[in-house]
């Protein structure tokens, strides 16, 4: 922060209306934002206590701020997002993609053909869409064509034309060029094209149904068929290209942030269809919730965009300022947008699928092998490596209360996590509760056998708990005379935040801190995440089965048919254990040998 700017005296001559703020520093625009109160919000930036670590890096270098006043929040908003659009400041949320949504036009020319166009305007004709992508319109067009046959080629080249071109020979087009097909025939294809993308498939499979019966009667068989041949196809491709649902126009939009990784997906519904969907990974230059983050993406991707809006965006999180952006959407569009978090039966479903796809699009990106590689290689520049570390194991403790104790050891490879492996540890013998000893237990295993040869060492050893943990690491490797082994110790902050996280590199005392955005602490939290998912996953397993576990199985003579009589007789293992030796003498088939096994057994303590 520049000397000769003092924030305290700057907040305090703020206005408290709604407005803009530009942060800049150095002449640079660093940042955007809107406010409903001017001098609070401005004012949060410069607090003592509960910044982020990427929030104190925006201020410290702020040396100038301007202020643009404005009449309401909605305003504001707007203001907002024309200048985060025109300036593109390096700290707000940027979109990578902001082309407008692609179109399938069926144009206004005698011969109408099937286009693809960006933008939710035009003077050719009637436009069909939005699509989530390209590649979306692109996959409908050529289903479009095996079904209906309709051109797909430009004017210029139409008109050109003197013989049929090779969509023709293919079967992808009727050649109305060269007159092949009757403009009546021709016209009636593009009205199935019309009916196809309104979404009125029963009502078109009727039609064609119809004519199909209509040509057998009067023994047209080759129509007939061609008719029969066009309706599998139809269906064929209904099966192919949508998810259907119920009615309704709308896109869910699910935000989801993990350590490493941030996700919006936007899927879109259009006449009760899922036509398809879309994750987008912005980069987070400051620290923001699932609720921030989406306030930030709807307003830069929605306001002012060319793209046509649905009758309802439904989101996976509440927001504060769900009425200033439905505001401004309506100033912008002309449109009431119905924008909501609660919703229920079908719509309630769609937003699940949504989730569902944001949780799969960043673990998957999480998991990417190009991704995972730069993670690496930025991970080797933390370290001070030579070469990238393409073995890494992460060690992690899991009980209940000290109970059924299970140590984990996941392996990490140079495409990723390495499942087969993976290995888990029952712990026993030590004090339950105690996670050092379980930890002490559980290396001492593993790198026994790397000692004799059996297993390769990793690179680096991570230890999740802090410096406890990885006193116990440095003690095992010292014990086995392993010295070549890379400690790397991660200690949860003191907010016990994700991004916040201290690392021990190479001992107890070497302490570092990294910024939230890196791909480094990134990879080291994936893979500590992905140890303690495994180790609860086995410490549930062993738990359940201790849990379904009977003593009586323990006793020697004992089968399932004494067993099942003699908590027929008891009513239960606790009236069991109570029970004297002569009453459980008196049980069918238990003598009197038998019953002082049993009660000798279960008082043995």
């Amino acid at each position: 922060m520049s000397q000769d700017f003092d924030p305290k005296y700057f907040v305090q001559n703020l206005t408290t209306r709604p407005g803009v703020y530009r942060m800049y520093g150095e002449g640079e625009l660093l940042y955007v934002g809107k406010a409903k109160n001017l001098k609070n919000r401005v004012a949060s930036y410069f607090r003592a206590t509960g910044l982020t670590t990427k929030t104190m890096a925006l201020v410290s270098r702020i040396d100038t701020i301007e202020i643009a006043v404005t009449k309401s929040e909605t305003e504001a908003l707007l203001l907002e997002q024309t200048l985060i659009k025109q300036h593109r400041p390096p700290y707000n949320i940027l979109l990578r993609d902001d082309k407008s949504y692609p179109y399938i036009l069926i144009s206004n020319h005698d011969h109408p053909a099937i286009l693809f166009r960006r933008g939710g305007k035009s003077k050719e004709g009637r436009l069909y869409g939005p699509f989530p992508s390209g590649t979306a319109v692109r996959e409908s067009m050529i289903a479009m064509q095996k079904v209906f046959r309709v051109r797909q080629c430009e004017d210029s080249v139409y008109s050109n034309r003197t013989r049929p071109c090779l969509q023709y020979q293919i079967k992808r087009c009727s050649a109305p060029c060269v007159g092949i097909i009757s403009d009546a025939e021709y016209a009636e294809d593009v009205h199935h094209a019309h009916m196809f993308l309104q979404g009125k498939n029963q009502e078109l499979t009727s039609e064609l149904t119809d004519k199909m019966t209509d040509a057998a009667a009067d023994m047209e068989f080759e129509r007939a068929a061609a008719l029969r041949d066009q309706i599998i196809q139809l269906k064929h491709v209904q099966e192919e290209q949508h998810v259907y649902g119920q009615t309704g126009d709308a896109d869910i939009i699910a935000a989801l942030i993990q350590p490493g990784g941030f996700c919006v997906h936007v899927m879109m519904v259009r006449q009760g269809k899922v036509i398809g969907s879309k994750s987008h990974y912005p980069k987070m230059p400051i620290e923001l919730n699932e609720s921030e983050l989406l306030s930030s993406f709807i307003a830069q991707l929605y306001i002012g965009g060319a793209q046509e809006l649905p009758k309802s965006l439904i989101l996976s999180h509440p927001i504060e300022d769900e009425e200033t952006i439905a505001n401004a959407l309506l100033e912008t569009t002309g449109k009431k947008i119905e924008v909501t978090h609660s919703v229920r039966g079908q719509r309630a479903r769609w937003l699940d699928l949504a989730k569902l796809n944001a949780e799969q699009g960043l673990q998957a990106r999480l998991t990417d092998k190009r991704n995972h590689f730069s993670r690496i290689t930025a991970l080797q520049k933390v370290l001070g490596f030579k070469e990238p570390p393409l073995h890494m194991e992460c060690f992690d403790i899991s009980h209940s209360s000290g109970e059924a104790t299970v140590a984990s050891c996941v392996v990490f490879g140079p495409d990723g996590p390495d499942k087969k492996r993976y290995r888990s540890f029952n712990i026993e013998g030590v004090e339950a509760g105690d996670d050092y000893a379980a930890m002490h237990q559980a290396l001492t295993r593993r790198y026994k056998r790397v000692k004799d040869g059996e297993i390769d060492a990793p690179d680096v050893l991570l230890i999740d708990g802090g410096k406890g943990q990885l006193s116990q690491a440095e003690a095992v490797l010292a014990e086995l005379g392993l010295v070549d082994i890379f400690l790397l110790g991660v200690a949860k902050g003191d907010t016990r935040k994700p991004g916040l996280e201290t690392l021990y590199i190479g001992s107890k005392e070497d302490e570092v801190v990294l910024p939230p955005d890196s791909a480094a602490l990134h990879l080291i939290q994936h893979i500590r995440d992905e140890a303690h998912r495994f180790a609860i996953k086995n410490h549930r397993r062993r738990r359940d089965k201790k849990r379904r576990h009977s003593v009586l199985e323990d006793i020697p003579g004992v089968g399932p048919k004494r067993r099942k009589d003699l908590l027929t007789a008891f009513g239960g293992y606790q009236e069991l254990l109570a029970a004297s030796q002569e009453d459980i003498a008196k049980v069918k088939g238990i003598g009197g040998n038998k019953a002082q096994e049993i009660y000798l057994y279960l008082h043995k303590s």
